[in-house]
């Protein structure tokens, strides 16, 4: 059987192991669903076979492009980038959920983009690396806990599902991997700005060691009284999404 060969470039890390593949597969909820970079069809596979499933896959390795044609003629297969990929152009209108064995070196890349889609993305699901998957579920008070946690958490309830060891995938990488789903929580509304609130949230971690009254000291302008307030001497980690939400509109209150 022809295979396809995993390029460092892309991220590629083809999984082998089906019962894995078979766990992922099963996170996907009825409905529409976007596979992202499906390489040899591992996960496919199972979605395909899944008649509450109208899948749609985008790759970008024509290598892999060519092996789906072959193996999988009936998968609605689009090729190209998923980054560059308009998904309003795809799904004019409706929900749609996302899935995939990640590529690796973009999968954060992903995540902010399915956030500009979180009105019409219910569920994400899929595998990522460990690092990244404790990253996007850890709460406050976690050395894991970042920027990406914020923003995703604002608007997911994040289920960290099972750690996957590199043995089962072809070739190996050099990391393990974890299996994650995101379900859209209830929220309608930050409640504030929601560019600040990524402003602020962005500016805090890049200072991660510093007290806010420091790393957001430019957003409030030098010297500001508001500074002196007590959630300004606290460390980024140490505050939830609702603390960020209330920080941001004091930074908001001292800019009218």
């Amino acid at each position: 059987m022809q295979t396809v060969r995993a390029k460092k470039s892309l991220g590629q890390h083809f999984l082998k192991d089906l019962g894995v593949a078979r766990r992922i597969a099963e996170t996907a909820p009825a409905g529409r669903i976007l596979e992202i970079g499906p390489g040899m069809g591992v996960l496919t596979q199972f979605l395909l076979s899944n008649p509450q499933i109208h899948l749609t896959a985008i790759e970008l390795d024509s290598e892999s492009v060519q092996y789906l044609h072959e193996w999988y003629p009936e998968l609605h297969l689009i090729e190209g980038d998923f980054l560059k990929l308009d998904l309003n152009q795809l799904y004019p209108e409706g929900d749609f959920c996302v899935i995939g064995n990640y590529p690796y070196n973009i999968s954060s890349q992903i995540f902010f983009k399915l956030l500009d889609y979180k009105d019409r993305i219910p569920v994400c699901s899929g595998m990522i690396q460990k690092e990244v998957a404790e990253r996007l579920a850890s709460g406050p008070g976690n050395k894991a806990y970042g920027i990406l946690s914020v923003l995703l958490q604002a608007w997911y309830d994040i289920e960290y599902l099972e750690t996957v060891p590199e043995h089962v995938f072809a070739p190996p990488p050099k990391v393990k991997s974890a299996v994650i789903r995101m379900k859209r929580n209830n929220r309608k509304s930050l409640g504030c700005d929601e560019q600040l609130f990524k402003s602020v949230v962005k500016a805090a971690f890049n200072q991660r060691r510093k007290q806010m009254r420091n790393s957001l000291q430019q957003l409030a302008g030098k010297g500001n009284p508001i500074l002196e307030e007590n959630i300004f001497t606290r460390r980024p980690e140490q505050l939830s999404v609702e603390e960020f939400i209330h920080l941001t509109n004091l930074l908001q209150s001292c800019q009218n």
